[in-house]
C-alpha cells in the first residue's frame, strides 16, 4: 500500500467555518486544457474616462451627478438589490414548502479612488487606508440603523466576475438578516467559543503559524494566509492576529498593518501571470444587532477563479454543483507560489 501525499492523492479537507468539505485532487493539475479560454484585457485605461459612471463629475445612469470627489466617494446603489421600505407580509405558520419573507436593506457603492486607471495594488498605502477608513465608517453607519443587523462589504474585482465597471470599487450590502453562510459561520463561530472560550480562528491562526505551510505574509498585526480547507486556486483569507470582532476595533497600527496586507496580497495575485487578477473579496465580522460578539475574529476571504493562466479559470460545474466543492491544486503548492512572488506590482517592477 502506498503512502499519502497530500500533493499527489485525492483527499477531503473539513471547513470548520461552514462545516463542509472540499475534495482535493492535486493530480489533476496537470491534465491537458481544452476547453474555454478567457480574453486578457491589458489596455491601458485613462486616468479620466468620461463615460464611466463612477468618474468624479460624470452623470450616472439614473441622472445624479457624481461630485468631484478626490479620495473615496460612497452613494446608494442606483439598482439596489435590497430597500429599505416595511412591507406587511403575512406566512402561513402550516407552509411547509412555501417560506418567503420580506428583507429589508441598503445597499450602497465604495469608489476606492477618484483615478479610472487603478487598481487596489497599484494605489498607494495612503488611498488604501482611506478606503480601510471608509469601510469602517460604513460598518459603523448603517449597522447602528435599528433594522440592520448585517453589514456585507465585498468587491468584485475583473469583468470574469461580473463586474460591469472597470473603476475601482466595491460594494456594501446591509440587511435585517444574517445571510445563509453567515449564519453557519456564526453558528460554528459560537459552539466553538462556547466551548474553550477563545475565538476559533484564533486557534486556527495558531497552529497555522506553528506549522508554517500556508503562510503568504505576515507582519505584526494580520496574516495572510491560504486556508486549509480553501476552495478556489489561489484562495487566500487575511486574519487579525489578535481576535477584533469587527472593523471598527482596529488601533492605528492595524489599519496601517492592514493597508499593507491588502496591497502586498493584490499585488501577488497580479504578479502571478502578470494581468489584472480577479477575484471576489469580501470581510466577514460581528452582526450589527446590538448584541456582543466575542466569538467573531476579523476576517477578509479572497476567491480568485484563475487556475493556471491568466486566460484559464477554475469552473464550480458538475461534480461541485451536484456533490460537493472541488479542487485541482494543493492549498499548500498555491500558498507556495504566491509567498514566493515578489510584494511588488509587475507594472512598477519594470
Amino acid at each position: 500500500m502506498n503512502k499519502f501525499n497530500h500533493n499527489n492523492d485525492p483527499h477531503r479537507r473539513y471547513n470548520p467555518l461552514i462545516k463542509e468539505w472540499v475534495l482535493v485532487s492535486p493530480h489533476r493539475a496537470t491534465r491537458p486544457w481544452q476547453g474555454q479560454t478567457e480574453a486578457v484585457n491589458e489596455e491601458k485605461r485613462p486616468e479620466f474616462d468620461e463615460t464611466c459612471y463612477l468618474c468624479p463629475s460624470n452623470v450616472r445612469a439614473n441622472g445624479e451627478q457624481n461630485p468631484k470627489y478626490e479620495s473615496t466617494y460612497v452613494f446608494d446603489n442606483d439598482f439596489a438589490a435590497l430597500k429599505q421600505e416595511e412591507l406587511e407580509f403575512e406566512q402561513n405558520p402550516d407552509d411547509i414548502f412555501f417560506k418567503a419573507q420580506p428583507e429589508r436593506g441598503i445597499s450602497r457603492v465604495v469608489c476606492f479612488s477618484p483615478r479610472h486607471d487603478l487598481t487596489l495594488p497599484e494605489m498607494d498605502l495612503e488611498t488604501i487606508e482611506n478606503v480601510v477608513k471608509t469601510w469602517q465608517f460604513q460598518y459603523e453607519d448603517l449597522g447602528k440603523i435599528d433594522f440592520i443587523n448585517h453589514v456585507q462589504i465585498f468587491e468584485n474585482k475583473g469583468a470574469i466576475m461580473g463586474c460591469s465597471n472597470p473603476h475601482p470599487h466595491g460594494q456594501i450590502w446591509a440587511q435585517s438578516s444574517l445571510p445563509t453562510l453567515v449564519q453557519k459561520t456564526q453558528d460554528s463561530l459560537s459552539a466553538y467559543f462556547q466551548k474553550h472560550q477563545k475565538t476559533l480562528l484564533e486557534d486556527y491562526l495558531k497552529q497555522e503559524l506553528a506549522k508554517n505551510e500556508r503562510i503568504v505574509i505576515e507582519n505584526e498585526h494580520f496574516v495572510a494566509l491560504v486556508p486549509f480547507w480553501a476552495i478556489w486556486p489561489f484562495e487566500t483569507m487575511i486574519l487579525s492576529k489578535r481576535p477584533i470582532s469587527k472593523i471598527t476595533d482596529f488601533t492605528t497600527a492595524e489599519v496601517s498593518d492592514f493597508a499593507k496586507t491588502l496591497k502586498e496580497l493584490t499585488a501577488k495575485y497580479d504578479n502571478v501571470f502578470q494581468t489584472s487578477f480577479p477575484y471576489s473579496s469580501g470581510i466577514h465580522q460581528a452582526p450589527t444587532d446590538a448584541k456582543d460578539h466575542p466569538e467573531w475574529h476579523f476576517h477578509m476571504h479572497f476567491y480568485p477563479p484563475l487556475l493556471r493562466s491568466a486566460t484559464v479559470k477554475k469552473f464550480m460545474v458538475g461534480y461541485e454543483m451536484m456533490g460537493e466543492s472541488q479542487r485541482d491544486i494543493s492549498p499548500e503548492k498555491s500558498a507556495q507560489l504566491l509567498r514566493e512572488l515578489p510584494s511588488i506590482h509587475y507594472k512598477s517592477a519594470k
